[in-house]
């Protein structure tokens, strides 16, 4: 049981933290923290928070468990922010898309033992506390990405606490997390965008007429913009490495379709097909 989790940013992924963690009894208190009042009421009246507040300082203090649920630039300065405040026997995670930033900006603060990047591989093309869940997390994947500095006593607290929401964990080093994502999650959304806007460029009254295929394919454009600008901004290097290999492959698949070669097309098509279907 934790005494007080302090949660800060109550939107899609710090909402569902909230509403899972009152649906499995993890916490006494939980706290809301943000910027904007109006906003933390719906999770205070849905009895998701017990308390809220727009004082990061007063928001954070005494928790044992803080859970930074911003934008991942916004987590580095709100972690450099809230520090001072935390307790020193708190443990302090993120659920940012990215890791190298903020594990290096945790290493930089005294007792950076206590902080463990952490990011569940979960969420939606919506944003926002109307669309938090709290069976969000069963069953997902939540990579966490402890530095150097972080104790296995922080490191076990956050593993429990998401195994506890109903999530299955792995560990990854920060750099290998960020290439991980860069190429299952940042690559996948780049090409939605890039797709959209092609579909645009070459034939904008096909749009209307698209179906199933291209709206499953193209979901994620739909994505919230200030989020993705900073996990673009922030694994920029690693997803322009990405795009190269996306370009090869695009590439090798446009030239045997421009020579018309059947069979290279159907033996690369099966190949991929299999690797598909090696996904669960």
């Amino acid at each position: 049981m934790i005494q007080r989790l302090a949660i800060v940013g109550v939107g899609l992924l710090g909402g569902s933290i909230a509403l899972a963690a009152r649906a499995h009894g993890l916490a006494r208190e939980i706290v809301g923290i943000g910027r904007d009042r109006t906003r933390l009421e719906a999770p205070l009246r849905a009895g998701a928070v017990d308390r809220v507040t727009t004082d990061l300082a007063a928001g954070v203090r005494d928790a044992d468990v803080v859970v930074l649920a911003a934008n991942v630039l916004a987590n580095e300065q709100l972690l450099a922010d809230a520090w001072p405040a935390v307790a020193s026997s708190a443990v302090v995670t993120d659920v940012g898309s990215t890791k190298r930033g903020i594990v290096a900006a945790a290493e930089r603060l005294p007792g950076a033992h206590r902080f463990v990047g952490s990011h569940p591989m979960a969420g939606s093309e919506k944003s926002g506390y109307a669309v938090a869940r709290p069976d969000l997390f069963r069953g997902a994947i939540v990579i966490v990405t402890p530095g150097d500095a972080s104790e296995p006593g922080a490191v076990k607290t956050v593993t429990s606490f998401w195994e506890a929401l109903g999530a299955r964990v792995s560990a990854l080093e920060p750099d290998t997390h960020d290439r991980v994502v860069a190429a299952i999650s940042h690559l996948p959304h780049v090409v939605a965008w890039a797709l959209v806007e092609a579909v645009g460029r070459f034939e904008p009254a096909a749009l209307p007429f698209a179906a199933r295929g291209f709206k499953d394919t193209t979901r994620i454009a739909a994505a919230d913009t200030a989020m993705w600008t900073e996990i673009l901004l922030s694994n920029r290097d690693t997803i322009a490495s990405s795009l190269g290999a996306f370009r090869g492959a695009l590439g090798d698949l446009e030239r045997l379709i421009a020579a018309g070669d059947r069979g290279g097309i159907e033996r690369l098509l099966a190949r991929l097909k299999a690797q598909r279907e090696t996904l669960a």
